[in-house]
């Protein structure tokens, strides 16, 4: 009995939202008994797990075709197409057609279809030539992920993502603006801005607008937009309209994910960050002192090469001089390709011990965050899970929540580790008991 394409994703946010896309054109083909792998390449741990999502596939799926696609695919082809579990490879540019999940196209022809990604100058065709088709079809969350940037022009030490994503290119405000508009249509409560760079939006775009006139332009022409947030961003290129909405705009979420990386200035010399430790904690101090609801979430790599003690303990302080409650560790994993890889490393078990210290370090920042918040009365974006997203990222916990996708006012009674607790307001309890009754 044939089924529907499945499809499998590892690694960032942005590899979720192209599947979404993926998934919207394999239904429109009819692509039939295929599994399509999303992977990633962003540590070598992340390529081992994509060949072990792949032969996983296969042992599950024996009659299934095996699909590859994503960054791991596009760095390093010819090592999946060697697979014997793998029938067909193809690129991070060709993964976002249309045309290449026709079952001929997909399956036929060479096992390896993958294009020189520094040649792709178009960002997200599905949005320029698609409509919000895919979109519209495949994504299930109730916050909608719109990508808006893909590609890197940096170079920093650790990442080889730049040779999967190719050069930094955007979608033009018009195009961004249209698409917004048609999530709120479809009833979506918060839109994500997300992209490999996002805060490099613009740059290659006639005039080359900042980041902040895509927020402020997408802010004034969507007015029933309820919330606009942001992916994660470069601390050193948050510019000066990006600032004002991030500390004016209610609409604005009180919160960024800033690539931080590490909090010692020397480390982040070595791994070619435009940011120093100084400039990230004035850019979050000044956010919230002018708008104290702001949180930050983080990026922080463990054990990257020359890190000593000293080094480590800066990292271990920044999260709490910027109070980052919602914070990614990573310990760090050589990349063969990228210049740290040849630089002193740190012993494994001590990148191990490290990362645990700064994962301890960053629940102690949330759970103080989560504590600081009883009392409060805020209002939440329920999620198919039942519990509530808050505009400050938090989540919280209620008897009896509204449906996926409402908005709805809390009251904040308690906290656990992970967690808010509280009751729903009154007029919210009103609204839902009269859409039952209906």
């Amino acid at each position: 009995m044939s089924k529907q394409a499945e499809i499998i994703t590892l690694g960032c946010r942005l590899n979720a939202y192209e599947s979404d896309v993926m998934r919207g054109h394999a239904r429109d083909a009819g692509l039939e008994n295929t599994v399509i792998i999303n992977t990633c390449a962003v540590t070598n741990e992340a390529v081992r797990g994509s060949r072990y999502a792949v032969r996983k596939a296969k042992k599950d799926n024996p009659e299934a075709n095996i699909v590859v696609t994503g960054c791991a695919a596009q760095i390093d082809p010819t090592a999946f197409a060697d697979m014997p579990e793998v029938d067909r490879v193809i690129g991070n540019a060709e993964k976002m057609l249309a045309t290449s999940f026709e079952p001929e196209t997909l399956l036929g022809g060479e096992p390896i279809k993958v294009n020189d990604i520094m040649s792709v100058t178009e960002t997200a065709p599905q949005l320029i030539s698609g409509g919000n088709r895919e979109l519209t079809k495949s994504q299930s969350r109730t916050r909608a992920f719109l990508q808006v940037q893909n590609g890197c022009d940096h170079r920093c030490t650790f990442c080889i993502i730049p040779f999967g994503r190719g050069q930094a290119r955007s979608t033009p405000a018009g195009e961004v603006v249209a698409h917004v508009k048609s999530l709120v249509q479809q009833g979506y409560k918060e839109v994500v801005l997300t992209g490999v760079d996002l805060s490099s939006w613009g740059g290659d775009l006639p005039s080359q607008p900042p980041l902040g006139d895509l927020v402020r332009r997408v802010l004034k022409l969507v007015p029933d937009l309820p919330r606009l947030r942001l992916s994660s961003i470069d601390p050193a290129e948050i510019d000066p309209a990006l600032f004002e909405a991030l500390a004016t705009e209610p609409r604005m979420t009180p919160y960024l994910h800033l690539s931080l990386q590490a909090g010692d200035n020397m480390i982040l010399k070595r791994m070619k960050r435009r940011h120093t430790r100084e400039d990230a904690i004035e850019l979050c101090r000044n956010l919230t002192s002018l708008r104290p609801d702001f949180t930050f979430g983080a990026d922080i790599i463990a054990g990257f090469p020359t890190e000593d003690d000293a080094m480590f303990e800066q990292s271990k302080r920044i999260i709490s001089e910027i109070k980052i409650p919602w914070l990614h560790v990573f310990p760090y994993s050589a990349r063969e390709g990228t210049a740290a890889a040849k630089m002193p490393p740190v012993n494994g078990g001590q990148i191990k011990a490290r990362a645990k210290i700064l994962r301890e370090e960053g629940q102690r920042v949330k759970a103080a965050h989560l504590s600081s918040r009883i009392g409060d009365n805020d209002m939440a974006l329920f999620e198919e899970t039942g519990l509530g997203r808050l505009p400050d990222f938090s989540l919280i916990k209620v008897d009896n929540p509204p449906k996926a996708g409402s908005l709805a006012q809390v009251k904040i009674t308690g906290a656990n580790n992970d967690h808010l607790i509280g009751t729903l307001k009154q007029e919210a309890r009103s609204e839902r008991r009269e859409r039952q009754g209906h």
